[in-house]
């Protein structure tokens, strides 16, 4: 019999994409109406979204259904204190600054952004936001580096070997976008920030000597003052070889991956959907991973392919041209790309580890509900609303935090 997962919040249509793949598990996923690109970019097929955006309203619906379940799936952190309010046993999955720039620290920045804190919350709304981390029954994650950061925080994580990315949207067969090309084309589909490496990729541009244009997502870091600025900066000032084209359904951006010549990915130094997702569709690859971080499969190093081994602009200024100019290169790192995703990113493997998850948490607690007494709980839901009201500026859940 399926263990019957009710998924509070999505980020990036990664849970989405496990509900795809999972055999002995079904996952019902109720989202946020999440503001900017999210409304064209997250998957809306079959999933139910929050008719509000009221967190009392969030919670009451929760536990209008939630006994139709056996377990809950919480994604981004506001997932995870709806969950906690709606007294309920969830497993936490966690895949970026939810974790490495948690709301439940003071003053919070992304180590890999500005210096201006991403969240505004009082000693009250940290304090529940660090329950409702704590409480999950586990805190899953698909990376050794947010493994060692949620170890960190003392949560209860277990790490899964990779992130299903879905091979029936991203793969190489997909018909490419019907569109005139003129001259060498790169896609560049990462959202612009520093934690991207927009500011770096745009001083290598400059020094490139090939000739080439780069198709630019326009989309961007908004969550402070000083991202957006930093943005409006940069779209002000881009490179010659730079055109900007809008945000996009998942389908479309595939079709975008097989008509450029080449991806530009981040070069920050981690690795996000992106990347694995041009890797898929075959494509030659411009991107720098941190040498820290490292893949094992079955206990075995995997070896990374990446042709990019700094991410000085002159190293990927030169990198850009040699993708440009090489044929041989550019089939070679194809291939090699290509050999890695499929040991890394296999959607079965992975989507099997989380069948397991979800069916070892289900015979361990048997039940969607907490033990917490409702006489408790319920004093904790108006204690959090009178918390979130005791602030200048109200809570914003549609920053994706």
């Amino acid at each position: 019999m399926a263990v019957k997962i009710l998924a509070i919040g999505d980020l990036a249509n990664n849970v989405a994409t496990i509900r795809k793949f999972v055999k002995s598990s079904e996952i019902h996923l109720i989202n946020f109406n999440w503001e900017g690109n999210s409304v064209v970019m997250d998957d809306r097929s079959d999933i139910e979204f929050f008719p509000t955006n009221k967190i009392s309203d969030f919670i009451k619906h929760v536990n209008e259904i939630k006994n139709e379940f056996d377990l809950c799936l919480a994604m981004s952190s506001t997932g995870l204190l709806v969950s906690y309010l709606a007294n309920l046993n969830y497993i936490a999955y966690f895949v970026g600054h939810e974790i490495r720039s948690p709301p439940f620290i003071k003053n919070s920045k992304d180590p890999l952004s500005t210096d201006q804190p991403l969240y505004h919350f009082n000693f009250l709304e940290r304090w529940f936001y660090k329950k409702a981390y704590e409480n999950a029954i586990a805190c899953v994650v698909s990376d050794e580096e947010l493994f060692n950061i949620s170890k960190k925080y003392g949560l209860k994580t277990t790490r899964i070997s990779g992130y299903v990315e879905d091979t029936t949207v991203f793969n190489e067969n997909i018909k490419p976008l019907e569109k005139k090309k003129t001259k060498f084309t790169f896609l560049s589909p990462a959202r612009m920030g520093l934690q991207k490496g927009t500011d770096k990729i745009w001083q290598a541009l400059d020094l490139c000597k090939t000739d080439f244009e780069v198709l630019q997502v326009k989309w961007f870091d908004n969550r402070t003052d000083k991202e957006t600025e930093l943005a409006e900066k940069w779209i002000k000032n881009k490179p010659s070889q730079v055109r900007f084209i809008p945000t996009m359904k998942r389908e479309d951006l595939s079709r975008y991956f097989i008509f450029a010549d080449a991806v530009i990915g981040q070069v920050s130094g981690l690795q996000g959907s992106i990347e694995r997702q041009a890797l898929l569709c075959k494509k030659p690859l411009i991107h720098y991973l941190d040498p820290k971080y490292e893949f094992n499969i079955n206990g075995k190093k995997v070896k990374t392919p990446f042709i990019l081994k700094s991410n000085e602009p002159s190293e990927i200024a030169s990198v850009i041209d040699t993708i440009v100019d090489s044929q041989k290169i550019r089939d070679k790192i194809s291939e090699d790309g290509f050999d890695f995703i499929q040991k890394i990113s296999n959607p079965a493997k992975i989507a099997k580890e989380w069948d397991d998850i979800f069916k070892d948490y289900f015979n361990k607690y048997q039940k969607i509900e907490s033990a917490v007494p409702n006489i408790k709980i319920s004093f904790l839901r108006v204690l959090y609303l009178i918390s979130n009201r005791l602030h200048f500026r109200k809570m914003k859940i549609f920053n994706k935090c």
